[in-house]
């Protein structure tokens, strides 16, 4: 009998919502109309080679793994070369650090709630999940010993800045502790960074992996690029990089040669950082209008989470209410949101949901919050 999974609610909701009149603030999708689209076509002009089209390292393009490297090290993440691996998207990324270190029945310790591909990823590797409570600070370091201390895991999974669902960040002092806990338990932490540079409000916190050798840091250039793409990388200590690379080569040899070679002619030539600086000015404005629009949309009562950068807000209604009722009477007013339960590791709270602000302009945030009062 072949296995059988449940697909992702996101993914179903994406393919609801397809029609121009529903505002979407379902998937974390990146505004299209900001890509740069003259930059990317002229770097894929330069890039089409005999080179680019032949098979290619397993690691990646040297050429970009050296920009990557640079443009961490300049972020406060001393990084080399030989410590990157360019992988397909964060996601193959986290589908290879399941691969390479978890056996089936083991166990990962997650942030309670915490991104929804990672637990099916997780899931698909035969691990056990582990819930740790978190707060408007995010994941809780005295309940993380205690679950490590209770559950002997071998991994633990956070999103610390502007984690996917909540935007919530993890502080300096919690990631250090995180860190500590982690060298002290021979504990490997996955520090899955997609929303780092989007930051808003406020000074930037230490990566994780600044902390810990135990450390492996995943990027993508899809909230800062395009998804499209399909390019991330994970940086992760030698001791353990030479068995991702394994993995790798079993998976797919390699990554888009053509993609790599595209990605590294864009950095090359173009101000990467001037163009994330438009995108936060864009999405400052976006997140600005959700706010602004929630306490009229929502019941009394309501909670909500106000975040420094990323791309979402996520919610908790009053009154035992199920949000995966109310998003079909939000469907039927064109509008969509993303139920909570499912970003939930053992327990859902039927009574969350998350919104994404970054799709929409602020006048369609508007609009669409006036419909989602009607629902609520």
């Amino acid at each position: 009998m072949p296995r059988t999974f449940a697909g992702s609610p996101v993914r179903d909701l994406l393919a609801l919502t397809a029609r121009p009149e529903v505002i979407s603030f379902a998937g974390g999708l990146p505004a299209p109309e900001l890509f740069d689209v003259e930059g990317l076509r002229a770097a894929f002009d330069r890039a089409v080679s005999r080179r680019s089209l032949q098979y290619s390292p397993t690691e990646g393009d040297p050429d970009l793994r050296a920009l990557v490297a640079d443009r961490l090290t300049r972020r406060g993440l001393p990084t080399g070369v030989p410590d990157l691996l360019v992988t397909t998207g964060s996601q193959q990324a986290l589908t290879l650090v399941a691969t390479a270190l978890l056996e089936p029945g083991a166990v990962v310790a997650v942030e309670e709630p915490t991104y929804l591909a990672a637990l099916q990823c997780f899931g698909l590797a035969g691990a056990r999940l582990v819930p740790v409570a978190s707060d408007e600070r995010g994941v809780d370091p005295e309940a993380l010993a205690d679950v490590v201390e209770r559950e002997r895991p071998e991994l633990l999974y956070l999103v610390p800045t502007f984690a996917n669902p909540t935007g919530r960040t993890l502080d300096a002092g919690r990631r250090r502790a995180v860190a500590e806990l982690a060298d002290r338990h021979g504990l490997w932490v996955v520090e899955d960074d997609p929303y780092g540079e989007l930051r808003y409000r406020g000074e930037p916190e230490p990566a994780l992996a600044s902390f810990s050798d135990r450390v492996i840091h995943l990027g993508s250039f899809s909230k800062v690029g395009a998804p499209g793409l399909r390019l991330g990388w994970l940086r992760a200590p030698g001791s353990i990089m030479r068995t991702l690379v394994v993995v790798k080569q079993a998976t797919d040899l390699h990554t888009s040669a053509v993609d790599q070679a595209a990605a590294a002619a864009y950095l090359a030539a173009n101000d990467l950082d001037a163009h994330i600086g438009r995108l936060c000015a864009a999405y400052r404005e976006r997140r600005d209008a959700m706010i602004a629009a929630l306490p009229g949309t929502v019941p009394e009562g309501t909670r909500w989470t106000d975040p420094d950068g990323g791309m979402f807000v996520w919610l908790t209604l009053p009154g035992g209410v199920d949000t995966a009722e109310l998003v079909h009477e939000a469907l039927a007013r064109d509008v969509a949101f993303v139920p909570g339960a499912s970003f939930h590791a053992v327990t859902p709270d039927h009574s969350t949901l998350r919104l994404s602000f970054t799709t929409n302009t602020p006048e369609r945030i508007a609009e669409g919050m006036r419909r989602l009062a009607s629902v609520f």
